[in-house]
């Protein structure tokens, strides 16, 4: 019974796929999840400058770095610079901010918050419906027992890669 759900499940498969390409319909499946027009061939990831109210120096370059990779890696895609790919990434570092959180009764802090906002801007040259400039912004917590500067890097990095997958999210799987 199982093996004769699977034949049915392949089938109907199989049958969509044609009638899609029967139809002209294209449709791009590949295994990160992305739906990019098959036009598209080149990306580029301008560097992000640091505007925000407290500048930690090294973040412009930790970010735009991992941006670049992370596109290479999860796209297949032929990176370009000076701002030339098919799709492209642009914008500045707005915020870099730390707050005290979880306040206790005795208004003292349990841990502290260091946030992290990038504006960006993203053209899609092949097809401008889905261009957008939003900022995105994302927090990792830590204990006020904890030495800063010892964590900092770390922290930079957690949230550096949730804002990198939310800028893909919404560029590339278009969520």
């Amino acid at each position: 019974m199982l093996k004769r759900s699977l034949i049915l499940v392949w089938v109907a498969v199989a049958l969509c796929c044609t009638a899609c390409r029967f139809l002209g319909v294209t449709v791009t499946y590949n295994m990160s999840g992305g739906s990019l027009d098959p036009r598209v061939k080149t990306f580029s990831v301008d560097y992000f400058p640091n505007k925000a109210p407290l500048v930690m120096p090294t973040l412009s370059d930790t970010f735009t770095e991992k941006l670049t990779e992370y596109m290479r890696q999860k796209t297949g895609l032929t990176q370009l610079t000076d701002n030339d790919g098919d799709i492209r990434f642009e914008g500045q570092i707005t915020e870099y901010s730390q707050r005290p959180i979880n306040i206790t009764s005795e208004e003292v802090a349990a841990s502290n918050r260091l946030t992290i906002g990038i504006r960006v801007k993203y053209t899609n040259v092949i097809d401008d419906k889905y261009d957008f400039s939003s900022t995105f912004s994302n927090y990792a917590d830590y204990s006020t027992d904890a030495d800063f500067n010892s964590v900092e890097e770390s922290l930079i990095e957690e949230i550096l890669d949730k804002i990198i997958e939310d800028i893909y999210n919404k560029a590339i799987v278009n969520w």
